[in-house]
């Protein structure tokens, strides 16, 4: 017997909750909380230089929490921030934050690299492609209600 939508999104949910935990036990062991491993991320992912909406949206996370962590960086000498044409800024990597990156966000990617590098590449892509797939209708659905 085959299982049931409701039962197969159970599964769903449960694989991203459980995803979920395995980022936020990586950011303890990295020594960051969730908020500045998300934020650090989403900059490494742009080569150390960030604008802050991009953080917020490519983050997920509220404009407040993205703000909180971002002063916690800079106080900590990790980043600096930059006007980027009008009343808009961007984050920008110190030296000092990339040497924490180095350690922490870097070391993630690398596990995430090697997890995909072990797939064939069509299983990559159908993976990203159903993924893509269930992400837009998903937004397409909670728009509409």
């Amino acid at each position: 017997m085959t299982e049931s939508i409701r039962e197969q999104n159970k599964r769903l949910s449960l694989l991203f909750s459980e995803t979920g935990a395995v980022y936020h036990e990586a950011a303890l062991k990295l020594g960051l909380t969730d908020s500045t491993m998300d934020v650090l991320y989403t900059i490494c992912q742009s080569d150390g230089v960030c604008p802050l909406g991009k953080i917020t949206a490519l983050s997920g996370m509220p404009k407040q929490t993205v703000n909180s962590a971002l002063r916690k960086l800079e106080r900590g000498g990790m980043l600096y921030l930059e006007p980027a044409g009008g009343r808009k800024k961007q984050a920008c990597l110190t030296e000092k934050g990339r040497e924490l990156c180095g350690r922490t966000v870097l070391r993630l990617m690398g596990i995430e690299d090697g997890i995909l590098e072990n797939w064939l590449p069509g299983e990559r892509e159908q993976y990203l492609a159903l993924t893509r797939r269930y992400l837009e209708a998903l937004r397409e659905k909670v728009r509409e209600l």
